[in-house]
């Protein structure tokens, strides 16, 4: 099992309700991995974290987006190049244990940028980026690898801006994109899947456009969790290659039989106590006595069925609220 941090585990220094216990219970029969595109922190300080929340982890139990960043980086540049690192510990650390020199100036002429999420980085630094990006005489520009594309990251005091929002400072002011290397490209997934040998592996993720997009890339089975970012109304209007294998409302799930997906001949889909189906566009509840989970897990299903697009949708207001979701103005 493959997991996410925040969203998932945690949620800035707080454990999620049922998390620590959930997964513990899963490490007594399978391997437990986690998987974080948070590039301020090293594996090991993640791995304390971890391990204060009450999990048992090696080290080498987490996966790191500056860890495929640099293996991706190493393709581009191969050490001891100097590099342009706007970041913190987290991929400072990757980059100098690979064998480059660590340069924050963009007058030291380096040879490429990594960037990551740190919550110091300011203006100084992605201006200093922006420096060395910048193509000179019409000369192709040098290399430039970002950990990860997450426009936000969950914080204990709400939604903060993230990496991708600070890798789109940079390529408003150069006119180019990073070749990125987290979650939702396949660089992180197959660092860990190489690294434990395996195929056979599930991911547990709050997010639809990283977590599992990332997974569907690789070809692993997903589970979304509705305790961080994305909620019933994003999984709804998800996308073929957004969809999730399972939906859970949160890891105790992890443990529970997971009810069916039953199609009929006339297009209905139950889940549960909850059936669903789709009259032309519009979305029609038969029958709803269970868990408002199977509802959503039933409307998301005939709705990704129909090939629509959810402005083409027309949801009743009874189901939105029914799913937690106030009500579009119409």
């Amino acid at each position: 099992m493959l997991a996410d941090l925040d969203g998932v585990v945690y949620r800035g220094d707080v454990a999620l309700p049922y998390a620590v216990e959930s997964i513990r219970r899963a490490a007594s029969t399978v391997r437990v991995a986690y998987l974080t595109n948070n590039a301020a922190r090293t594996p090991s300080t993640v791995a304390n974290q971890l391990r204060e929340f009450g999990l048992e982890l090696a080290d080498d139990d987490v996966v790191t987006s500056p860890q495929a960043a640099v293996r991706a980086l190493a393709e581009l540049v191969p050490p001891p190049a100097t590099v342009l690192v706007v970041g913190g510990e987290g991929l400072t650390a990757q980059v100098e244990s690979a064998g480059y020199t660590v340069t924050r100036s963009a007058d030291d002429r380096p040879s490429a940028v990594i960037q990551g999420f740190h919550p110091d980085v300011g203006w100084r630094q992605l201006a200093e980026a922006s420096f060395a990006l910048q193509s000179v005489d019409g000369a192709p520009g040098i290399p430039w690898v970002s950990t990860n594309s997450d426009w936000t990251i969950p914080l204990q005091r709400g939604i903060a801006p993230g990496n991708g929002s600070l890798v789109s400072a940079v390529h408003l002011a150069v006119g180019r994109l990073p070749v990125t290397a987290g979650k939702p490209e396949p660089a992180i997934y197959e660092t860990a899947l190489d690294r434990y040998g395996t195929r056979n592996a599930v991911f547990v993720g709050d997010r639809l456009d990283t977590d599992i997009r990332g997974a569907n890339r690789v070809g692993i089975d997903s589970v979304l969790v509705l305790t961080g970012v994305d909620g019933a109304k994003q999984l709804l209007a998800a996308g073929k290659g957004d969809r999730p294998t399972y939906i859970v409302d949160d890891l105790r799930a992890l443990h529970e039989p997971y009810p069916p997906v039953l199609i009929d001949s006339d297009g209905a889909v139950t889940v549960g106590a909850a059936s669903v189906i789709m009259r032309r566009n519009r979305v029609e509840v038969l029958a709803d006595d269970g868990e408002p989970i199977d509802l959503l897990r039933a409307a998301s299903r005939a709705i990704w069925e129909t090939g629509l697009a959810i402005y083409g949708i027309d949801v009743p207001d009874a189901v939105f609220r029914r799913l937690g979701i106030e009500p579009p103005s119409r």
